[in-house]
């Protein structure tokens, strides 16, 4: 039985089937359906296989899925790398199986593919084509998303898409950041942009962790190789000063001493990436010495902006490299 993936998406209820079939390259979408599923689901257990496991120990599978107790009746799997392969263990179980549900995952299968055929012909089976996402459906998760949230704009809104590229898992992981962010509800453009800016600011935020970390070596080789552009040095330093803030944050948070557990108190939250560097730093910068670094970035952004003639780029390696002798000192 062949769904719409656009029906499912609007309710994960509409696939009453005991095993449903998910392939295509969204995979972003195949995320989106497994949460909702476990959101639904969320008092049953939920196991995880893949295709692999599953061939290597056929018999295991076939007495767990088909042998319930009367404490465990009902179960959920969730099958990765679903291919051809398994069609048969598929044909095997789909009879017999009662309460127990399995969602099968895989990646693009042709038309060709006999597991994605039998599923189409059934009337028992389901089966979701997940293919990419156009820029209506993007620019819709958007707006469903934010909807609660003030200053989305058209622009706002191509922003967010030129910057995600019709990737539904970079989308939501942005999606992610941006709600994490406006804590206030209210998205500022200036703000949006340097928030998502990850292709302008990706060198130069190495560059600027390095010399926060006092890695001087590391420093001097970035600073060789990082081309800084000179209209975006406001930028430069505004990506500096946030830091900076979050420095000062976490030192007025550790009442306990206790670094890690004054870094999760932040809001919004430190981005995961970000938080081994940034517990580096935050043993490295004292109140102090952030106050100093902050005094300089003030000063430098009004020298810049006060006298059109002068090459900010070499101003803001020189205040990299200040930074990592005072992270050192």
């Amino acid at each position: 039985m062949i769904y719409k993936s656009y029906i499912v998406e609007q309710n994960i209820n509409t696939l009453e089937n005991s095993i449903v079939l998910f392939y295509g390259e969204n995979i972003g979408l195949k995320n989106d359906f497994k949460n909702q599923i476990k959101i639904n689901h969320h008092k049953t257990f939920i196991k995880k296989i893949s295709q692999d496991e599953i061939l290597a120990n056929k018999e295991i599978f076939f007495s767990e899925i088909l042998n319930t107790s009367l404490f465990d009746d009902k179960k959920i799997y969730f099958v990765d790398q679903t291919t051809d392969k398994l069609l048969d263990i598929i044909k095997e179980i789909e009879k017999s199986i009662d309460t127990q549900k399995i969602y099968l995952f895989s990646e693009i299968l042709e038309k060709k593919s006999k597991v994605r055929s039998y599923f189409e012909k059934s009337n028992s089976l389901g089966i979701v084509a997940c293919y990419p996402d156009n820029d209506i459906a993007i620019r819709k998760i958007i707006q469903d998303k934010l909807k609660k949230y003030d200053g989305i704009s058209q622009q706002i809104l191509n922003i967010i898409v030129e910057n995600c590229k019709s990737d539904r898992v970079k989308l939501n992981n942005e999606l992610k950041k941006i709600t994490s962010y406006f804590t206030n509800n209210i998205i500022e453009k200036n703000k949006l942009e340097l928030l998502l800016n990850i292709t302008v600011n990706e060198n130069f935020n190495n560059l600027k962790d390095e010399a926060l970390n006092g890695n001087k070596i590391r420093t001097n080789d970035l600073i060789s190789d990082t081309v800084l552009e000179n209209e975006k040095n406001s930028l430069y330093l505004s990506l500096i000063n946030q830091r900076l803030l979050k420095l000062t944050e976490v030192q007025e948070k550790n009442h306990l001493n206790n670094l890690e557990i004054a870094i999760n108190d932040i809001k919004p939250p430190i981005f995961w990436k970000d938080k081994p560097a940034f517990l580096i730093q935050s043993k490295k910068w004292n109140k102090e010495k952030i106050r100093e670094i902050m005094n300089k970035t003030q000063n430098l952004e009004l020298r810049i902006k006060s006298d059109s003639n002068i090459d900010g780029r070499i101003l803001i390696k020189k205040l990299l490299v200040d930074i990592c002798n005072l992270a050192n000192a």
